[in-house]
């Protein structure tokens, strides 16, 4: 039972935060992210350690097909491609995601996307076998868009699905699922476990596990609350999933939110004269009362990228060596670098509820902007042979990689679930994750003319990526931790000029019916006062 004052004299008791157990959503956010942001971060890592082995596989498939092998430009270009196919897959993926999203749900859509993975291994797993490097180009982009659906369907599942003072913690635990997917991927890439020439095909297949744990698991889970009663209109089921997640009854204030919201929705589509919809992508650049929030996120997706914490483990290799670790050693200390993400991932997890969005964000570019100062000066110092210097490089690499993960990594795949309303979130997703694989792909392909060109100055296009990121999103983005819907909207509504948009009004049949403001039971929540006002079914 939740005692709310219905006629406003005093303050309404606070919901928000469940009395009972949170285990099944603790457990819920496992099983979607270990097939989920995690497949993200390890794919990307496991590419590294048997990069050698696979050129070795490329030039041997081609000498024995056409009797002279490739010089190292062209090796270096069938390389590339099969780097850049995952970024191209990713492309697609987020492109499918909020299709998937809509039709199938959050849930079944991450279930759903094993399919890509599965065949993904299948066919590396057979290259060596079929004596065809091509195999590897399509399982990289198979597993791409994989990684391109998760990407977007998961935090989007994570934010509806979680209370609004857990929310940011919540949606933040699949940039941790990324940086742990990242650091287990070097390990196993280990010469001692399967970094070996005859494994190579095993490695790049060993993300079908995570998988199988994922389809055994995330069944046994609810799907997200606000999917089922906005998009599928199903009122029984969002309660059920709702009390199952908050680890008893559905919490009132919570499900007055999402009646509103439902509300709201229904009176556009009634004023529009057509059905309530989810928005394509394209639909959002045309409305005005969206530009603020469209704008946000296209600039911190594209930061994400831009930004290039990527290209630290490209440069990573070079500065252990100068520092004097062995050749031999370094893929231990690399592993040290995904070790750094994964830290930084965790902390930010623990913080953002307390600090908040926008100064996690902008506090990240701010400092990544320093280190990118320190780390050119250094490099600069270094070719002088300034002594101590590979070690200040070597520390600029690990605070870049520690400053990242406090901050962009995590907040900016937040963003588009606590801006946009139901109906805008899966294509905010879409242009949001678009952005972020082709800015991915843009900066694997131009680093190393970027390197050529400046050399020891090009982290400097990355510094003012940092430096107009922070500038940018400190005066756009307003905070969000700890408000509803309603309330982020008005702040964006200031910024776009318009009109103050009301999603706290409500037919007062749905407000009687659901007793919002006086005593509710679990029961009576999940009656459905009106079958005619579902559009999902």
């Amino acid at each position: 039972m939740f005692q709310l004052n219905h006629s406003g004299d005093t303050e309404p008791e606070d919901t928000s935060k469940p009395s009972g157990s949170s285990s099944t959503l603790a457990l819920t956010v496992c099983s979607a992210a270990i097939g989920g942001t995690f497949q993200y971060g390890y794919n990307i890592s496991i590419i590294n350690s048997p990069t050698n082995y696979i050129q070795g596989f490329i030039n041997d498939t081609y000498i024995k097909r056409w009797g002279t092998g490739l010089d190292t430009p062209q090796l270096t270009f069938v390389w590339s491609i099969i780097v850049s196919g995952f970024a191209l897959g990713g492309l697609l993926g987020s492109l499918l995601a909020g299709p998937m999203a809509v039709r199938f749900g959050r849930k079944n859509s991450l279930l759903l996307n094993n399919f890509f993975l599965f065949v993904g291994a299948m066919v590396v797993l057979s290259s060596r076998v079929a004596k065809s490097f091509e195999m590897i180009i399509l399982a990289r982009f198979l597993v791409g868009i994989n990684a391109g659906v998760s990407m977007n369907v998961q935090p989007m599942y994570f934010g509806e699905s979680a209370p609004k003072h857990l929310r940011g913690a919540v949606a933040f635990s699949s940039a941790v699922f990324t940086a742990f997917g990242i650091f287990l991927g070097q390990v196993v890439g280990l010469t001692e476990l399967l970094g070996t020439e005859p494994l190579w095909p095993y490695l790049l297949a060993s993300n079908s596990l995570p998988g199988v744990i994922q389809l055994l698991t995330l069944p046994w889970f609810p799907e997200s609350p606000r999917y089922l009663l906005i998009d599928r209109g199903d009122r029984e089921a969002c309660v059920q999933a709702l009390g199952r997640l908050r680890g008893g009854e559905a919490p009132v204030l919570e499900m007055e939110e999402m009646v509103q919201e439902q509300q709201q929705q229904q009176s556009l589509a009634l004023k529009s004269g057509c059905a309530a919809y989810a928005k394509m992508p394209w639909s959002l650049f045309k409305e005005r009362n969206l530009r603020s929030q469209l704008t946000t996120i296209m600039a911190a997706s594209s930061a994400m990228m831009l930004c290039g914490n990527d290209c630290n483990y490209f440069y990573a290799s070079y500065i252990f060596l100068e520092a004097g670790i062995p050749p031999e050693k370094i893929q231990y200390a690399a592993i040290g670098t995904g070790a750094s993400e994964l830290i930084s991932a965790i902390l930010s997890n623990l913080l953002i509820e307390r600090v908040g969005r926008k100064y996690l964000l902008v506090g990240g570019y701010s400092l990544m902007s320093w280190w990118a100062v320190v780390f050119t000066v250094a490099l600069i110092l270094q070719s002088y042979r300034v002594a101590g210097m590979p070690y200040l490089s070597l520390a600029c690499v690990f605070l870049y990689i520690l400053s990242f993960g406090l901050g962009p990594a995590g907040v900016t795949g937040i963003l588009p679930a606590e801006i946009f309303d139901q109906s805008s979130r899966p294509a905010a997703y879409m242009v949001a994750g678009s952005l972020m694989w082709i800015n991915m792909f843009l900066i694997g392909m131009l680093f190393p003319f970027i390197v050529s060109s400046l050399g020891n100055m090009c982290f400097l296009p990355f510094l003012f990526v940092c430096l107009v990121s922070a500038v940018f999103l400190w005066y756009t983005l307003p905070e969000t931790k700890g408000k509803t819907l309603a309330e982020i909207t008005a702040e964006f509504d200031k910024k776009n000029g318009g009109k103050k948009r009301l999603y706290g009004q409500m037919d007062e049949s749905i407000k009687d019916h659901y007793q919002l403001g006086k005593v509710s039971s679990f029961t009576s929540l999940t009656q459905d006062p009106d079958p005619g006002l579902k559009n999902g079914d």
